[in-house]
């Protein structure tokens, strides 16, 4: 395995500036939204695409210190029922297909969306229950009429690059659960995959290692992301899971973003690395800070040195005591 980050965490400096601030910490990959939510503060997307010259500048300052480009990110909502929203977010899709084709990077990350309740709505709708049965009916119109033949269509394009997409299960989106992404895969293809985050697993009640154990056997992680998740069980007590108050309400939050280890231990941790290994995720893994409590630069260094400590770098020799 190799570790790596997001590098949205570092938007405020050039790339060249980030490449040596993430060299000097020891992290051999890294993570670049193309577009999207988390924006391309670096990467030129359009620029990459139109010239060849371009691509081959653009990489040789990754590969002269070392690293890696792990994925193009591009989180966004490309079924919307906002045409516009709709619009862009599948423009820059296919555009990260193209460009992770011409560059020699595995996986393209991004949501799998969510549509609207009909072909009038104007927002998202996110069905959580099955009654009254209008939400299941809801549902099985977003995934028949919209989901399926959106994905159908891209994950074509991605083999046809071959290129690997790696949907993060989160909330609020069609595809959140280990269930739901292997749902999707059976109805288009094996291009299509997680990105799984740990973070957005704790707080709907799913253990990581199981899902890890799910996913994998189906060959089904394309990424993985190093974020953990604070539970607090007197606000849970409260506001439920699904807890609406904004990110920044630390104190009354039913659950919190937080730095790897300090939502779950270490020794959880090196249970999720070790799960990932047995169950042939071998590839990177990228931390993503989204830690209220931290600084941006104590919060990676914190992810950093406890991944360090648990990560798998090495091939295991053969079994000689066996």
């Amino acid at each position: 395995m190799k570790l790596g980050v997001f590098d949205p965490v570092f938007g405020s400096l050039t790339l060249d500036e980030m490449l040596d601030k993430i060299a000097a910490a020891g992290l051999n990959a890294v993570e670049i939204g193309s577009g999207g939510n988390p924006g391309n503060p670096h990467c030129p997307t359009d620029e990459l695409l139109a010239s060849e010259e371009a691509r081959k500048a653009y990489l040789e300052k990754f590969t002269s210190r070392g690293i890696m480009i792990s994925a193009f990110s591009c989180h966004n909502n490309p079924i919307s029922p906002d045409k516009e929203e709709a619009r862009q977010g599948d423009e820059i899709l296919r555009k990260s297909i193209k460009l992770a084709s011409l560059m020699g990077v595995q996986v393209v990350n991004t949501f799998s969306g969510t549509a609207g309740d009909s072909d009038d709505a104007k927002a998202p709708n996110w069905p959580v229950t099955p009654w009254p049965t209008v939400y299941s009916d809801i549902l099985a119109w977003q995934w028949e009429q919209k989901l399926i033949p959106y994905w159908k269509e891209i994950g074509k394009l991605a083999e046809e690059h071959g290129v690997k997409i790696g949907i993060e299960l989160h909330g609020g989106f069609l595809c959140h659960t280990p269930y739901t992404i292997l749902k999707l895969r059976e109805a288009t293809c094996d291009a299509i995959g997680a990105n799984l985050d740990p973070s957005h697993l704790w707080w709907q009640g799913i253990d990581p290692v199981g899902a890890i154990k799910i996913l994998g056997k189906a060959g089904a992680i394309h990424h993985f992301h190093a974020k953990d998740t604070y539970l607090d069980q007197d606000n849970i007590n409260m506001y439920g899971l699904t807890d609406m108050q904004p990110y920044g309400d630390v104190q009354t939050r039913a659950w919190t973003f937080r730095s790897v280890g300090c939502g779950h231990s270490l020794s959880e941790w090196s249970d999720i690395m070790s799960a990932l290994r047995t169950y042939g995720y071998d590839y990177v893994v990228s931390i993503e800070h989204e830690d209220p409590l931290m600084s941006v630069d104590e919060g990676f260094q914190r992810a950093v040195t406890n991944l360090q400590s648990i990560l798998i770098r090495e091939q295991p020799l053969d079994m000689w005591w066996a």
